[in-house]
């Protein structure tokens, strides 16, 4: 199973954007697709996908999350005509950086989708890539020039994890501090990342729209995530927390597959009874809760 998995939150459209994701990436379909009732935000559905090899899952559980910039997706392309073809199917709301050459790139855009998520589209040429779509962060307001400490983090926590290449901003580069990371990369559990600290005036920063999954074996697991990622009590719900530095990420047990997978109704609803009552996910009362309802 891939250890984290990116989480997209909808209002209404995450069978429409799988749909869309799936049709403009080869290696890619709908994995399954399910509705959630009882959930803190009402009946949500949950769709799980597969992008380039790649999963992610898509949620439409109300309007309560946007999408901003501060997380962009980062697709290597190996030829133009893959870069003019995306930006055509995926294109449908701002485009950050026109379709055109960039000293970094031959053909390069930033756009944005008709839901409001950020598409980096990238010829890579010579560059060497881990993964096709990379999910990168944008350290900005009061989180910027704390990118490097950040994937440091996330690297000394996750196992099979490593820094990779840092570009750093130069003297002049103003209003960017020198020294800061104007581009970074880092793995996590074989999930490649990137981080860039920007310090223009941008509007927006991180929030709940983009999390990031992290599936956990065991009640151990979930444990040591949790102590060591959320730093804000107030966000802490249903597996849900925000770490220091405004990233969400969602604890999960991998036990909650299964139990989401059985096709039984009434064990489903118990289990989604249950959840909604837990900040830190319990293994031990969710496996309860599910084998009542099935006794």
């Amino acid at each position: 199973m891939q250890k984290i998995v990116t989480h997209l939150w909808y209002d209404k459209e995450a069978g429409e954007a799988a749909e869309l994701y799936t049709s403009a990436f080869p290696e890619s379909s709908i994995l399954n697709r399910t509705l959630i009732s009882d959930t803190p935000s009402g009946t949500a559905e949950l769709l799980t996908i597969q992008l380039a090899g790649q999963r992610f899952i898509l949620m439409s559980a109300g309007p309560y999350f946007k999408f901003t910039p501060a997380i962009s997706f980062l697709v290597a392309c190996d030829t133009v005509d893959e870069v003019d073809r995306l930006h055509a199917q995926l294109s449908g709301g701002t485009d950050l950086m026109p379709l055109g050459t960039y000293p970094f790139s031959e053909r390069y855009a930033w756009t944005t989708d008709k839901f409001g998520l950020s598409w980096q589209l990238m010829l890579m040429g010579d560059i060497p890539y881990e993964n096709r779509i990379t999910p990168t962060l944008m350290f900005v307001g009061d989180q910027c020039g704390k990118a490097e400490t950040a994937m440091e983090t996330y690297t000394k926590l996750f196992g099979a994890s490593r820094m990779g290449p840092i570009m750093r901003y130069a003297e002049g580069e103003a209003p960017d501090q020198a020294g800061t990371v104007k581009h970074g990369s880092f793995s996590l559990e074989g999930q490649a990342f990137a981080a860039i600290d920007s310090a223009y005036e941008h509007g927006f920063t991180f929030n709940e729209a983009i999390s990031f999954v992290v599936n956990c074996d065991t009640q151990a697991e979930i444990d040591r995530y949790w102590e060591a990622l959320s730093a804000h009590p107030d966000a802490e719900q249903c597996g849900w927390l925000k770490d220091r530095f405004g990233i969400s990420w969602q604890i999960v047990p991998t036990a909650m597959d299964r139990m989401m997978a059985s096709g039984d109704k009434e064990a489903m609803g118990r289990v989604t009874q249950a959840f909604p009552k837990m900040k830190k996910f319990d293994i031990a009362e969710l496996e309860r809760a599910f084998g009542n309802a099935q006794a």
